[in-house]
């Protein structure tokens, strides 16, 4: 499946773009006016290989759930057990990510691919799940090579399930407790960032924990030999498995899996960037059809979308993960297509363009 999906990725459509562009240039306000909306018109156009671009709606949030070995090591105040807790309550309809899902019209789905416990069927409820968390990826690899795969073609297959059943816009959640010290160790090796310049406080921390954590992802690098630029998609696989967590593999298969459906992906935060890092060096294109929601609080993040290009559309100090930024996004991403769908030109309005 993995094979398959990155066969049918294609990079975005350059006529769509150029096309885009000159018709945003005919639309009845300033050129550049809408500044970044603009772009993201743009960027889908291209993605799609069509302009304008459908409109990317309905979306879909998927919330990968998994926990991580590394929490023994005292990485967080929270007790991991609250990874398992927090999956019953999006099913409940009690988060944040619920609440935002509910306000922007979008559906939630939540998925196991690694929560350290057996959960209770439910509707909306899909069990992919590979292992009862990772193993501590500062005394080893977090996971084999083999289990990377199954949770990459588990988000491929989620995205895919998605896509099949209506909808037009992808948005990735997570809920993982400890998964920031992996997102860190992934950031550093994916972006070729020192860990101290790329691991935050999480969910909140005191300075001892921090400098603990900052430790444990240099730790995990220096165990696990990942020292050396990734030249390969072999090497890519080779970190992911070290140092990433199930959800990591997981969101980066259903980035590739909406980028192969050419269908638009709303990325979240620091968790969401890291998979993406995953996914860019697995397929340059599949950032392509990505859009980044938020900018999180977490300093990662930030060098995560600087090494993908990417421009993230809000900015308000989030930190909270869930698909909480990915969702506020999206209707801004709405709007921007729906300029291209509903202003008139200058011609179709009569309205006299300014000369010079």
């Amino acid at each position: 499946m993995l094979a398959e999906t990155l066969a049918a990725i294609r990079p975005a459509d350059a006529r769509a773009i150029a096309e885009a562009r000159a018709y945003q240039d005919r639309l009845t306000k300033p050129r550049g006016s809408l500044g970044a909306l603009e772009e993201i018109a743009v960027r889908l156009a291209g993605a799609a290989g069509v302009s304008p671009p459908p409109m990317p709606e309905p979306a879909a949030l998927a919330i990968f759930a998994a926990d991580h070995g590394v929490h023994a090591r005292g990485v967080t105040p929270w007790p991991q057990e609250v990874t398992v807790q927090m999956v019953a309550n999006f099913l409940a309809g009690g988060a944040v990510a619920n609440a935002f899902a509910a306000q922007a019209g979008v559906s939630v789905t939540v998925v196991d691919v690694g929560v350290a416990a057996d959960l209770p069927e439910a509707p909306d409820l899909v069990n992919r799940k590979i292992a009862y968390g990772t193993a501590d990826l500062s005394e080893g690899p977090a996971m084999s090579v083999d289990q990377a795969v199954r949770a990459l073609e588990a988000g491929i297959g989620v995205a895919r399930d998605l896509v099949a059943s209506g909808a037009r816009c992808l948005i990735t959640g997570d809920m993982g407790i400890a998964n920031t010290t992996a997102s860190a160790a992934l950031i550093a090796v994916f972006a070729g960032c020192d860990p101290a310049e790329v691991t935050g406080r999480g969910t909140g921390i005191d300075d001892e924990t921090y400098e603990r954590k900052v430790g444990i992802v240099r730790a995990a690098l220096r165990t696990n030999g990942l020292s050396g630029a990734l030249a390969t998609p072999s090497d890519a696989l080779r970190a992911l498995a070290a140092v990433g967590g199930f959800e990591h593999a997981a969101i980066a298969g259903f980035i590739l899996g909406g980028a192969a459906a050419r269908v638009p992906v709303i990325l979240d935060g620091v968790i969401a960037g890291a998979a993406a890092l995953v996914a860019a060096a697995l397929d340059p294109a599949a950032i392509d059809h990505c859009v980044a929601g938020h900018r999180s609080a977490e300093p990662g993040h930030a060098a995560a979308l600087a090494h993908l290009g990417l421009r993230p559309l809000v900015d308000l100090e989030l930190r909270l993960g869930e698909g909480t930024g990915g969702l506020l996004a999206h209707p801004v991403v709405c709007a921007a297509v729906r300029v291209m769908h509903d202003v008139a030109t200058f011609d179709s309005a009569g309205v006299t363009e300014k000369t010079m």
